[in-house]
């Protein structure tokens, strides 16, 4: 095969490739776009009660609802959702907040992420492993 063969296979094969993500895409984008209840990809979204969160837990949840004060700099920054593992929503939807982490030097594993307008969140989320996974805090 010549170089120009080659490259006309190269483009060729990418032009597939291209076209087999795109398929994979528009057929999970239902799933993706499923309801607040859902993780993207449509996996159930586990809950936790407010009354289970841990003390700190509950006294950030607290803070959050009263729109302050919070003890860490990064408090109330933007969420990315970089893991992909709370519901696809645009940049600048999600919030989060830390849970303090007794006898922690840091800031610790725990988070309370939010949803929503950060005066009003839709909905949050608590990690108590670092986004590794996410229970909806339910009342």
């Amino acid at each position: 095969m010549d170089a120009l063969a080659a490259t006309e296979h190269t483009k060729a094969a990418r032009k597939v490739t291209l076209a087999c993500v795109a398929l994979f895409w528009a057929a999970m984008a239902p799933l993706v776009c499923a309801s607040e209840a859902k993780l993207a990809f449509g996996a159930p979204l586990q809950t936790i009660s407010q009354q289970a969160l841990p003390a700190h837990g509950m006294e950030t949840y607290r803070n959050i609802q009263q729109g302050g004060p919070f003890p860490f700099e990064k408090d109330g920054t933007i969420f990315g959702n970089r893991e992909r593992i709370l519901p696809l929503q645009k940049r600048g939807y999600y919030r989060e907040y830390t849970v303090k982490t007794p006898g922690s030097r840091d800031r610790g594993a725990q988070r309370i992420v939010c949803g929503g307008p950060a005066t009003a969140p839709e909905t949050c989320y608590y990690t108590a492993n670092h986004y590794a996974s996410f229970r909806m805090i339910v009342p």
